[in-house]
């Protein structure tokens, strides 16, 4: 295991668990905005509040959500470990900047301390309050045959034991679910200016951040091949840095929009 010691222990070996871990979180950036396009169906939260107990209750996928935190955590520390190392190596700044250097490769330490900042308010926001808070109970009851939910709200102090009670009623043709709303912690949190504008300035964040560690994931691994670098390059741009902020930002903006209207 020397061999594999002295390669992580590397300068190389250093950026290569930076691209690995990066990519792993691209990946997970990217399923966790589908999801979370349920927020987005005419439906009274019931798409998106089924996902979220699947997402907190099915074995696979709550042992890859653990592995996710905890690489977020060592990506976001192993980045500012290698930035002191360069700064460490590098005392004296050059004299003149080098314009050929994008402004999100230059920061990218600083953006991914906002990135973990935002990060660690996001979880508290919905991810805490949804496995530690008596978020209020609502029911759903849908038509099998048209597709048809009604929503209906719990009483103040329901509960239950399970995150997710199914009911099936043969007879009407109904499937009934009650789980914690979810959905409406959602809407009522962005009814808040100030935490949707922390949203957005966020997902800037996220855009920049991922315009440059995308690519630059792709360079390290050594996939710099004129056939395929262009590829990378859309990607990493019109799809992490563009896409994928733009549809996290959007819902924020949605649910504030919703509430301005009265909806």
């Amino acid at each position: 295991m020397s061999w594999l010691t002295k390669t992580l222990s590397s300068s190389i070996g250093k950026k290569v668990l930076m691209s690995l871990t990066g990519l792993f979180l691209c990946t997970f950036l990217l399923v966790h905005l589908i999801g979370n396009l349920q927020l987005f169906k005419n439906d009274g939260g019931y798409a998106f509040n089924k996902y979220a107990v699947f997402m907190t209750t099915f074995p696979l996928i709550k042992i890859v959500s653990y592995v996710n935190y905890a690489l977020i955590l060592f990506h976001a520390f192993w980045g500012l470990y290698l930035e002191f190392q360069n700064r460490k190596a590098r005392p004296v700044a050059y004299a003149v900047v080098r314009n050929q250097s994008s402004f999100s490769s230059r920061n990218m330490a600083i953006l991914g301390t906002i990135l973990l900042v935002y990060i660690v308010v996001h979880m508290g926001d919905f991810w805490y309050k949804f496995h530690n808070e008596p978020l209020p109970y609502v029911q759903y009851t849908e038509n099998v045959t048209t597709g048809e939910v009604v929503t209906k709200t719990m009483d103040a102090g329901y509960t239950q034991e399970v995150k997710i009670v199914e009911m099936s009623n043969e007879a009407a043709g109904t499937h009934s679910v009650i789980v914690k709303d979810l959905f409406q912690e959602v809407g009522v949190s962005f009814q808040n200016p100030l935490l949707v504008i922390f949203y957005i300035l966020g997902m800037f964040a996220v855009a920049y951040h991922l315009y440059h560690g995308f690519q630059s994931a792709f360079q390290t691994l050594g996939w710099n091949h004129p056939k395929y670098t262009p590829l990378v390059k859309f990607i990493g741009t019109w799809v992490f840095a563009i896409a994928i902020p733009l549809g996290f930002a959007a819902m924020p903006i949605y649910f504030f929009a919703k509430h301005l209207m009265g909806n």
